[in-house]
């Protein structure tokens, strides 16, 4: 690998088969592609980790059709026999976890800490998988016609278009892949060309378990590209579901292209989050929330606290904790584990991170905390900021908008049906938290009167989310849902079934056909 790497990852790199070129298209087999090149940078240091052949149009026909071929023969194994690839995958990311943590970190420029939790994240997904592959049930119901049996099941849904963002690049693919397979489903994998190291290195990982077990290529299939590959993914009536995590903007195109030709979507979009902290909450909790939450990967998770909506008792002494605990953060490479905070992906992100603290400003905003791009020699990379807290209200309009960034918006409020009706007035609907000690206070919070995210919780932050539950939230954050729980299902199709196992043919709520007489005569002339 070339010198200029971090010398801590160059043998990760080497372990995971990254190269100074690499191809970026595999349906299981050889790494191939034939369009431009593009390179990637790490933010933590601005240096080249390495060079990436990008897929073109002919590229990604050659992939669907590999893809259509191998859901022919996978859809007919076993789902259990199905669920074992997943549980050596997820043994074979338990080998590399070290070494994938560390490119994620690298590449992304999350924490070590968050960038290992990434990677365990896959490892728990395939767990959860291995299990469900003997579950995929379904339902039977009463028939109103005697001698009748009905009941549902699902079957595969063919090939699954996963389209990820580079703030969780492998972990978000995991969820997506791993109930896919089980399903009985094959994938192609477009991840975000801003981290295609750490996806070129989930293909080659899973490429060894297809290997060793004989697989057909086109099950687990990764194709880097720009938009215009993207757009063929979305576009292609071949591909029976498209997941897509991105921007709004972004996601309300993809949604329309898929829903034209009948596709499914999975979407999963902006976030606004809020923490709502009460007169009865422990605010020592509710410090370290609200921190974590608000400047984990820097701001750049959708699940990221954007708002703290404060009691007014206790505002002024919130405020003042998070400005003392603010002043603690230690911001710069996540590869040293003593650091809290690294860097904003590339220098677009720190261009409109100040562009959002010039917006504040020009609509009254003060800072508790004020931002700023660092530098000096352990901030090269020019993609260091400052974490910073502002006093708004909510109605301001950038306060409207998901700020991929780590500015924390804080705000007064008088009684909690005026805090959830805050937490509330912003167009996304994704993660939500209220810090508490009354029961009462949490249970209007998650009552039908409540929070309306796909997500909310009782004294814990609005980041993070274990995979057992459904992940996913409501309004601008797109719909449907992902991980955990039932999720299954939107990977698969649903059909009802009903036999007959009688010698007679009667109708549904008792309707007549009469082909007696003259009638039957007319019928069997025809």
């Amino acid at each position: 690998m070339p010198t200029s790497t971090d010398y801590r990852i160059e043998q990760s790199l080497k372990n995971l088969k990254i190269s100074e070129q690499n191809k970026g298209v595999s349906t299981g087999g050889e790494f191939f592609a034939n369009g431009y090149i593009i390179e990637s940078y790490s933010p933590t240091d601005g240096k080249l980790i390495a060079k990436i052949t990008t897929a073109n149009a002919q590229d990604y026909a050659h992939v669907v059709e590999k893809a259509k071929a191998a859901f022919k023969e996978f859809r007919m194994i076993p789902a259990p026999k199905r669920g074992e690839l997943v549980r050596q995958f997820g043994l074979k990311l338990r080998e590399y976890k070290d070494d994938l943590g560390k490119l994620v970190s690298y590449e992304m420029g999350k924490s070590l800490q968050e960038g290992l939790g990434e990677v365990q994240e896959m490892i728990d997904i395939c767990d959860f998988a291995v299990g469900l592959s003997r579950q995929l049930h379904g339902y039977t119901m009463h028939s109103e016609r005697p001698g009748h049996r009905m009941y549902e099941q699902y079957h595969p849904l063919g090939i699954v278009g996963i389209i990820s963002a580079f703030n969780f690049p492998v972990a978000v693919w995991s969820w997506n892949t791993a109930l896919s397979w089980i399903c009985g489903n094959v994938t192609i994998w477009k991840p975000s060309e801003k981290t295609p190291l750490c996806a070129i290195a989930c293909q080659n990982i899973m490429n060894e378990v297809l290997k060793e077990n004989d697989m057909p290529e086109g099950i687990s299939t990764m194709i880097v590209g720009d938009h215009v590959i993207g757009d063929l993914l979305v576009k292609d009536k071949n591909i029976a579901l498209i997941s897509f995590t991105g921007s709004t903007k972004v996601g309300r195109e993809v949604g329309k292209n898929v829903a034209e030709r009948f596709g499914k979507s999975i979407l999963e979009l902006g976030g606004n989050n809020a923490i709502i902290i009460t007169e009865n909450a422990d605010l020592d909790m509710s410090i370290i929330g609200a921190v974590f939450s608000a400047v984990g990967t820097a701001g750049q998770r959708c699940t990221s606290t954007r708002r703290l909506i404060i009691h007014e008792s206790k505002y002024e002494e919130v405020k003042n904790r998070l400005v003392q605990a603010y002043g603690q953060l230690k911001i710069g490479n996540p590869l040293d584990e003593s650091n809290h905070v690294g860097p904003l992906i590339d220098q677009d992100a720190v261009k409109q991170y100040l562009e959002s603290i010039e917006k504040i400003k020009a609509e009254g905003g003060k800072f508790a905390v004020e931002g700023g791009v660092l530098d000096g020699e352990n901030y090269e990379s020019g993609c260091y900021v400052k974490p910073c807290i502002a006093e708004v209200e909510n109605s301001f309009e950038i306060v409207q908008h998901e700020t991929f960034a780590p500015i924390l918006y804080v705000m007064k409020y008088r009684t909690l049906e005026e805090a959830i009706e805050m937490q509330n007035d912003v167009p996304q609907g994704l993660s939500s938290a209220i810090m508490t000690q009354n029961l009462r206070e949490a249970e209007l919070f998650l009552s039908h009167s409540g929070s309306d995210c796909g997500i909310a919780n009782v004294n814990i932050g609005t980041s993070g989310a274990e995979i057992g539950g459904a992940f996913g939230g409501e309004k601008e954050t797109g719909g449907g849902r992902e991980s955990g729980s039932d999720v299954w299902k939107y990977y698969m199709r649903r059909q009802t079934n009903t036999i007959n196992y009688t010698t007679s043919l009667p109708l549904a709520q008792g309707i007549k056909f009469d082909l007696s007489g003259d009638a039957k005569d007319e019928v069997d002339a025809v």
